[in-house]
């Protein structure tokens, strides 16, 4: 199964846990059911974006710890300045 399939599956059948639930084949109380049930996928859709910019913004807080990408990006950057440098555009000396 590829990763495809088993996100497409996976969502389905998140889909129709939810839908079961909205509709009211699974009862809850009416609080659940009034209050938190229709929420939940703004909820889930925020949580879900929180914990994405978490893992952008500690991978950026991170980046010093991983010598061998530092070391590689390094690099790109200088054959960038050569190769803008070779046609004439004025990259700094930075």
């Amino acid at each position: 199964m590829t990763r495809a399939q088993q996100t497409i599956s996976i969502a389905l059948l998140l889909s129709s846990l939810y839908l079961t639930c909205f509709l009211g084949f699974v009862p809850f109380s009416p609080k659940i059911q009034d209050e938190i049930i229709p929420v939940l996928p703004f909820w889930s859709l925020v949580s879900f974006g929180s914990y994405l910019l978490f893992k952008l913004g500690y991978g950026v807080f991170t980046f010093n710890d991983v010598p061998e990408a530092h070391k590689e990006l390094m690099a790109e950057i200088e054959l960038a300045r050569v190769d803008l440098k070779a046609k004439g555009v004025d990259v700094g000396n930075d």
